[in-house]
């Protein structure tokens, strides 16, 4: 009896040993996102005054898409659609929403179920790290949609080192570990980048999804003295002080990557990482050569990023790829690697990127992709661009011979012109209107910004 007992002990022991190491090999996620950086701001995208060796070193092992871009040309729209897996016009998120926790209009709709918690269903540990922007109130928060350990802020936007708390005021609220007030760090962005390596190393033996969104280099900009001496040679300080910020969050990155070599989770973690939209020329000293526009354009200035994608040991890395991807792509590729059902409750327009990254699949894997910013809007199938603006004529680019969209092809092209306006319209019927009215619309917002002028 004795050695029955004894045996069955022994039996279940290896039977919960090896549901641990089935759950240790089960791939993790990190979401790495930056904050208006601009598409010539690193050094696999050409930049030579702002070294970024840790982002680099990821491209190498990695794929860079050329074509990759956002589903948005400003900061929360990008982020609900990513964190959707829809275009975010779809349930009414067209707008970056105003900071009001008591405003339950405010914010990424609970209709809509996010990837975090389709990620914790399927067994992963779930972490979110750094800037939020997807609502204030409570319902919102990070740790109602699916987020297990959360650290950060709530609002669109935060000071670096400069700190005046101020709970009702977007840019000086309390940081929050899983919804709590701590103390505050002596830089964010450095904070962020040990805040990460921590939830790696905790979680070495478990899957896990980790969001890890940075504010930089976003305004305003208040880089480390010592960080922002490296960069004295170069002359416009407002670039200087934004060379700083990408150095610094490129440090932050490099410090998440290399707790995942330490604990040996490296060939079994997928990293993601792009900006949230172009950068905005002219305001945070971002650089979007060679593309036309910036932030809030449907330009490829507003819309296309820093994209890259690695998985060491599973993707092929060293290569560009110039196939249309975007943002909302996170979604489909995380689920399926990490086995979990695609839903099907309503209609998704994200892609599942690993058949093609792997060769598995061939061709592109969007037919078409689309923007829409108010009555901003735009459209590319393949090569083919086409731009629509509040009373002007449609507009036509060949992006593959003018990636600069300097030269509208319209007239010469009508075929063409007409088949991208018929697929944009049918799109665009059946999206809605916004459900909140916005930071530029909200009825509290001029009469919150007088109150806190000093605001950034």
């Amino acid at each position: 009896m004795m050695k029955r007992s004894l045996l069955l002990s022994c039996a279940m022991a290896l039977g919960w040993l090896s549901v641990r190491a089935a759950e240790s090999s089960r791939p993790n996620i990190l979401l790495i996102v930056s904050d208006d950086q601009g598409y010539a701001d690193t050094g696999f995208q050409g930049a030579k005054d702002i070294p970024t060796p840790h982002l680099d070193r990821l491209a190498k092992s990695g794929v860079r898409f050329t074509s990759g871009s956002v589903t948005h040309p400003f900061c929360s729209p990008t982020r609900a659609g990513l964190m959707a897996g829809r275009y975010q016009q779809r349930f009414g998120h067209e707008r970056n929403p105003f900071y009001e926790p008591t405003d339950h209009r405010e914010g990424l709709p609970t209709s809509e179920t996010l990837l975090p918690a389709r990620m914790r269903d399927a067994g992963y540990v779930t972490g979110w790290i750094g800037k939020w922007h997807l609502g204030a109130a409570p319902e919102f928060a990070p740790q109602k949609r699916g987020f297990a350990e959360t650290y950060g802020f709530i609002g669109g936007g935060h000071r670096f080192r400069e700190w005046q708390i101020n709970a009702a005021v977007e840019y000086q609220v309390p940081i929050e570990r899983n919804g709590v007030t701590v103390g505050t760090p002596a830089h964010l962005t450095e904070a962020f980048g040990r805040e990460a390596a921590a939830f790696v190393k905790r979680h070495a033996s478990e899957p896990w999804f980790l969001y890890l969104a940075f504010n930089a280099p976003h305004t305003p900009h208040e880089p480390t003295p010592e960080r922002l001496a490296r960069f004295a040679v170069i002359k416009d300080p407002t670039r200087q002080k934004y060379a700083a910020q990408v150095s610094l969050m490129d440090d932050a990155i490099g410090e998440t990557l290399a707790a995942l070599h330490e604990s040996g989770q490296e060939s079994r973690t997928l990293v993601f990482f792009f900006s949230d939209n172009g950068g905005p020329v002219g305001i945070n000293g971002s650089d979007n050569t060679p593309l036309r526009g910036a932030k809030g354009t449907v330009y490829e200035g507003g819309v296309r990023v820093p994209f890259l994608i690695a998985w060491p040991g599973k993707i092929s890395g060293g290569r560009s790829d110039d196939r249309p991807v975007s943002s909302v792509d996170v979604f489909a590729t995380s689920l399926a690697v990490a086995g979990a059902p695609m839903p099907t409750d309503r209609k998704y327009d994200s892609v599942n990127l690993l058949p093609y990254l792997t060769g598995e699949k061939s061709g592109a894997p969007h037919e078409r992709l689309f923007w829409r910013n108010g009555a901003l809007l735009a459209v590319r199938e393949g090569d083919w661009k086409l731009v629509r603006g509040a009373g002007k004529s449609d507009e036509l680019y060949h992006l593959a011979s003018d990636i600069g969209e300097s030269r509208d092809v319209a007239a010469a092209n009508p075929a063409v012109l007409a088949r991208l306006a018929g697929a944009l319209e049918a799109w665009n019927k059946e999206l809605i209107d916004p459900v909140f009215p916005g930071l530029s619309l909200h009825p509290n917002a001029k009469k919150k910004a007088g109150k806190n002028k000093k605001t950034p």
